[in-house]
């Protein structure tokens, strides 16, 4: 912890003050130093994307939020070092964030943004219905407890990796339709053909070998992919797959929050720290603590 410059609302810009934020993949490959190269730094480097506070100051030509408004959102600048992780943050008005709505705590807000929009553009870019079946994996991650329950709401047949014990546990309570579970760390493909012996209609790849859990589909199947794989990483032409990067636009934040605040969509988090001991929040992130880590910033 240290004491940096508060920032200033640039042009189109909101200064808001963070009550809550959450941790990601992309916070803790930054801390690890993954990101170098790949994201230009501008030090003292904040880290942190997911946000939820309130609005303290508007930047100029910025219209439809006022001073004092409860928001939330993911910083989305094309740089890093402008993060969440502290008292204030600025984030352009245009994109990345959202009102919160009544009904939904401000630390549920914060742990919503990133993980929530990459579940719900990962069921959407496979286009899953009624029916189908739908193999996740990584569901005890962030995203992954997200998408399990967003998969479960539009009636699809949901398999879900977990290792027996607590993670099976974890993922069985997120949502009260019935989850097939697979232990990842046995053998994959026995378990998985007898939940669906034709293969899986979609997959969502969160976490494992992708080419492996593409080689489970059915011909014309669909896999969406946060993690690096794309089309060319494998060689099955009857598949369709879609390198996902989440878009938190406006629409796509008021639709998850909507949901959360309904309660027909929990944020599972499971673990909230203060933000003097962020840095115990990414050791417990990095061992694979399950679902989301909150953090409080004020």
């Amino acid at each position: 912890m240290t004491e940096v410059e508060a920032p200033r609302p640039e042009a189109g810009e909101l200064l808001v003050k963070v009550a809550a934020a959450s941790l990601n993949g992309i916070d803790a490959a930054t801390a690890a130093g993954y990101m170098q190269g790949v994201m230009e730094h501008r030090f003292p480097l904040v880290i942190g994307g997911d946000f939820a506070g309130t609005v303290e100051a508007l930047g100029e030509g910025v219209d439809g939020f006022a001073v004092g408004d409860a928001v939330f959102g993911v910083v989305m600048k094309p740089f890093l070092g402008s993060g969440s992780l502290a008292q204030y943050v600025t984030v352009p008005a245009a994109y990345g964030v959202a009102p919160i709505p009544e009904g939904l705590s401000v630390q549920d807000a914060g742990a919503l943004g990133l993980a929530g929009t990459a579940a719900l553009d990962s069921v959407n870019a496979v286009a899953l219905a009624t029916g189908e079946t739908v193999l996740i994996s990584g569901a005890t991650g962030g995203v992954g407890a997200l998408a399990v329950q967003l998969a479960a709401a539009r009636g699809a047949k949901v398999i879900a990796t977990a290792r027996p014990g607590a993670q099976a546990a974890f993922v069985a309570a997120l949502t009260d339709a019935e989850v097939h579970l697979v232990d990842f760390t046995g053998d994959l493909d026995a378990q998985v053909g007898a939940l669906a012996p034709g293969g899986v209609d979609a997959v969502l790849h969160l976490a494992g070998d992708g080419a492996r859990l593409a080689g489970l589909l059915r011909p014309g199947g669909r896999i969406a992919a946060t993690g690096g794989f794309g089309p060319g990483d494998t060689r099955r032409q009857d598949v369709t797959v879609h390198a996902m990067r989440a878009d938190p636009n406006a629409a796509t934040l008021t639709a998850l929050a909507e949901d959360a605040a309904s309660g027909a969509l929990r944020v599972p988090i499971t673990a909230v720290y203060p933000l003097e001991q962020a840095t115990d929040a990414f050791a417990a992130f990095s061992s694979g603590k399950l679902g989301k880590l909150a953090i409080t910033c004020s």
